[in-house]
């Protein structure tokens, strides 16, 4: 009659472990969208940064870009997100991911276009151009490609807890602003 009454008891208590079990087994959300590689770079404003550490923020938009193609692009979801507008709480950055001419020269003469093109300093100060490998950039990220603008959530720790790519969509946007204003741990892609 013991034996009876324990045998529900120990199958629940099995049940239990296993989905503890499972539980921890799982993957992490964080690592599903890609992760941001360890970066020594220096803003347009010559302040040396340490991505992803650096990032302004726990949550960071970032808006990067491939080509200077895609600058309307990335303007539109700059534009459309209110960014640059004065009650923006979003920490925000844009990266041009550069290929590395292997020049220090050839660095600081594209460097001096982007300065040229942004004078303002509040726009130096948030713009980090990279040069790095296009396609090492991509891989690390979790990115689906070079052909279109992608805006990020960032975390200091550099994992993607969200993207979109393309021009600017409300819809995406919403989601974006909605993970980057979260305080817990999960990870969104948008079409």
């Amino acid at each position: 009659m013991d034996r009876t009454m324990w045998t529900p008891v120990m199958g629940w208590v099995g049940a239990i472990g296993a989905a503890l079990a499972l539980a921890l087994a799982a993957p992490n959300e964080r690592g599903l969208l890609g992760k941001l590689p360890s970066f020594s770079a220096k803003r347009l404003d010559q302040v040396p940064i340490t991505l992803p550490h650096e990032l302004p923020s726990d949550r960071t938009l970032a808006v990067v870009v491939f080509d200077k193609s895609q600058r309307e692009k990335a303007q539109s979801w700059i534009d459309g997100l209110g960014l640059r507008e004065p009650g923006n709480r979003l920490a925000w950055m844009r990266i041009p991911v550069v290929r590395d001419p292997g020049d220090e020269a050839q660095r600081q003469r594209i460097e001096q276009v982007l300065m040229e093109r942004y004078p303002e300093p509040g726009d130096r100060a948030r713009l980090v151009p990279l040069f790095t490998d296009h396609a090492a950039f991509v891989r690390a990220a979790g990115l689906p490609g070079t052909a279109e603008p992608v805006v990020l959530v960032l975390d200091r720790q550099g994992h993607v807890l969200a993207r979109a790519s393309g021009p600017f969509d409300a819809v995406k946007a919403a989601g974006l602003r909605q993970t980057a204003a979260a305080t817990n741990d999960f990870a969104l892609v948008l079409p």
